[in-house]
This record gives C-alpha cells, structure tokens and sequence, in this order.
C-alpha cells in the first residue's frame, strides 16, 4: 500500500483541511500523528496544556481512534513512521511563526520530505504585499485592504472518510494534563469550534459592531482558542459573513490575525523584541511588587483587576480589557511589554505568537499603531464605557460586588467601597501618565549617535 503521513500541529480539526485532502489523494492510507514537543510543552501554561489534551481526544474520536500520538524529537519519530509504515512523505499545514519554520527546514535538513498545503491562515504571511513596489504592509488599514483584493479560496471539502491506519497501543501516547482546580475553560475540540461559532452566528454577530467592546456581555465570538489550534479555519468563518457593518466588522477581527502574523514573518525577531526599536531605550522600572499586583489584579483599578482575574481563571481575556490591562502595565507601571506578554503566553489558552507579541507592542507603542505610545487607556473611563453596570467586574472580583453603577468603578469614592477588603490603588492614573508621556520625550530627545 501506498502510505503517507500527515503530521498534526496546529490544525487539529478534519473539516476544511487541504493537508488532510492531499495526503488522502497521494496513497491508500494515511498515518496520522501529533507529536509531543517537550520544548514547548516546558514553555505553556497548565491550562493551555490541558485544553490541547482535551482537543487531541477530539481529534482521535474524528478519526475514529486512530491518532499516533509520539513523544519525542520531531525528526526521529517521523523517520521511525516513515520507515515502518514504508511511507514515502509527511503532509504538513504550512506554518510561518519562527519556531515553526525554523524546526520544519530542520526536520527537512534531515531528509525528511514535507508536503505543505494551506496554512493556518486564510491568506499565508509573506503573499499580501504593496503593489508599488512589491514590499510587505506596516500599517493595518493597507493591508486590510490589499488582504480583501487578494482573496482565498473557497474551504475545503470535508472527507467522507478518512483512511488512517489503526497504530499500535504503544503509539498512543495521549498527555493526562487536567484542568488546574477552580479553572473554567471553553470545551476543545472541532465540534465544539462548530458549535461556539453556531451559537454566535444565532446570537451576537449581527451586532458585533456594537457589542464586541463590552465585557460585561457576551458578545465576541470566543473562537480564538479554536482558532489557535486550528480546530476551525478561519476561511471556514470568512465564507459565512456578509456584508453588513457587524459582519464586515468581524472579517475585520479576523484580518489582524492575519496581519500580525505577516507582520512577524517579516520581522521574526519582534517576537520578543522591540518592533520601533527606539522603544529599547526607554527608561522602564523594574519588576516588583507592583509587577505583582498587576499579575494577582490586585491594582485597585476594578477594571484591570477584574480582566487579570479573568485570564487567571479562563485562560481567556476580553479583547477589549487585554488593551487596558497592557496599557496599564506599559503606561501607568512603567514597565516593559514582554513581562505582560509572558504572563499572557502563561495563561492564555489561545496563545498565538504574532496576535500576542504584536497585540502587546500596538498598545505598548512599540508596534504597528500609526499614532502609538500616546494613547494612554484610562482604566476607570474605559471601565464606565465597556462595562458601564459593572457585571463585568462584579462577575470577576467579590469584593465590589455589593456596589451598584456607577460607584463599583470608583470604590473610593463612597464609604463602603473598601467593606470587603479590595485594595487601594497602587498608582495614581493622572500622574503616571505624564510620567510616561514624559518618559517618550526623553528617548525623543536623544539625537542619534554619529557612526565614527
């Protein structure tokens, strides 16, 4: 028998799969594997870890129990299927972030053939350029509009069945990661994808426009985690909106996905690093109690708190409160955008690289936003406009919840805001931004050094 192999990674689904469709068509069976990568399993927080597990037995039940699941270096467990099953290429989704190419050329440097079909984007970094001069975009609105002339195809059909071979018990390595106690995550696995994006689409998309910021509704379609674990395709989404304002607003969404992830294919050193690199020499204070604070949403701001609570509990954040939270740490604590990204890539059950590097960098002003490091967040404003009844902060921090709108955004200003122990504010918001937007025109200052 003709046997190819297709490795999972982050396309854990078998709809709209055109990895799954192509190793399907090259032989008479498939081997179908996901391997464990101890380096990354060292690096993700216990929830993420818990909800892949989850999302794996999906995945097996889909494939009626015949996942590989191996442990181990990427290389030797593929030469070992290859070898043993006599096949002759490993299919792969395409992956562009820098973790992903770099381990791919090194699993093909190593003589393993990779058949890349489609991506885990609707549009694959590195294709939506300028067509002036054929260099990549640096600001959303462009690429936007270049990503719509682009286009993508229609999604993929979905196998009637999937021809795998049933592998041994030895092969089915399946993690036991649980949930950490007092953890609430959003189910894994495809149908449950299918059945998050069903319920939005009934409830909460023709108003997306509208609802999207408010924190205290559910009004997002909380598809990232799916997403991030390709367990839905974004072309899948893209084929059902119209052309409403609230669809045209999501396709919106879903497009800076797409641009942070061009944006980092372009520049892989921003991972971690500063995007406007004059943003290194800003004068930033070290990590300490108030880091702590922050990271525990005991800041006194019911707003931030409330959105750290969240994160810690459902691996999963408001779109919305995630720019508050980092504008507050960069702009109020002084601090540097990669601490609250790794206490994001810790917590976050939809951890992306690109959308949480570069999510981090707009607010932070290092990154991609047109108008940047003066856009200072407000956390009592933006507190009274997106969650203006304070459900959302009331859901998230007990210790308010026996104050009404509009005192719960403001507990010091009445008598028993403090009844229940929250804490007091551990800056004052008006102060330290000017302090920031001080700081700024230090680094503006500066002239550049001469090269001698």
């Amino acid at each position: 028998m003709a046997r190819s192999i297709l490795w999972f990674r982050r396309d854990l689904r078998i709809s709209d799969h055109p990895a799954l469709n192509a190793a399907i068509a090259s032989g008479d069976e498939i081997v179908p594997v996901f391997i464990l990568d101890p380096s990354l399993i060292k690096s993700a927080g216990n929830k993420r870890l818990a909800y892949m597990a989850q999302s794996l037995r999906a995945l097996d039940a889909s494939l009626g129990k015949r996942l590989h699941v191996m442990v181990g270096d990427q290389v030797g467990v593929l030469q070992d299927l290859m070898k043993r099953y006599n096949a002759n290429d490993v299919h792969i989704s395409e992956e562009f972030e820098p973790y992903g190419v770099a381990r791919d050329n090194r699993v093909e440097a190593a003589g393993v053939t990779l058949v890349r079909t489609g991506s885990p984007y609707a549009v694959a970094p590195g294709r939506v350029r300028k067509p002036s001069d054929g260099t990549p975009y640096k600001v959303y609105t462009p690429f936007y509009k270049g990503w719509l002339a682009h286009g993508w195809p229609d999604p993929a059909l979905t196998p009637k069945e999937v021809p795998a071979v049933t592998p041994k018990d030895t092969d089915r390595s399946f993690p036991t990661w649980s949930m950490p106690e007092g953890a609430v995550v959003t189910p894994a696995g495809e149908e449950a994808a299918f059945e998050r994006w069903a319920w939005f689409k009934e409830n909460a998309l023709d108003r997306y426009d509208e609802a999207r910021n408010m924190a205290g509704i559910d009004g997002t379609s909380k598809l990232s985690a799916h997403l991030k674990w390709g367990e839905i395709h974004p072309r899948t989404l893209l084929a059902e909106l119209g052309q409403s304002k609230a669809h045209d607003t999501y396709r919106k969404e879903l497009a800076w996905r797409e641009f942070y992830a061009d944006v980092l294919h372009h520049n892989p050193h921003t991972e971690s690093d500063y995007y406007a690199p004059q943003f290194a020499a800003m004068r930033y204070d070290e990590p300490g109690q108030k880091f702590a604070a922050w990271c525990e949403g005991k800041t006194g701001y019911p707003f931030v708190d409330a959105a750290m609570r969240q994160l810690v509990k459902e691996g999963w954040m408001h779109n919305r409160t995630r720019m508050v939270v980092a504008s507050f740490l960069v702009k109020d604590l002084h601090l540097e955008w990669q601490l609250g990204a790794e206490f994001f890539k810790e917590h976050l059950v939809d951890y992306d690289v690109a959308s949480n590097s570069h999510g981090w960098q707009w607010t932070a002003g290092s990154g991609t936003d047109a108008s940047p490091y003066y856009r200072v967040f407000n956390p009592i404003e933006q507190g009274k406009r997106f969650d203006e009844n304070g459900d959302y902060i009331r859901k998230y921090i007990p210790e308010l919840a026996h104050l009404a709108a509009p005192d719960i955004h403001e507990p010091w200003n009445v008598l028993d805001g403090y009844l229940h122990d929250y804490p007091v504010q551990i800056v004052d918001h008006a102060k330290e931004r000017i302090e920031s937007l001080g700081r700024l025109d230090e680094i503006k200052a500066r002239k550049p050094e001469k090269p001698e």
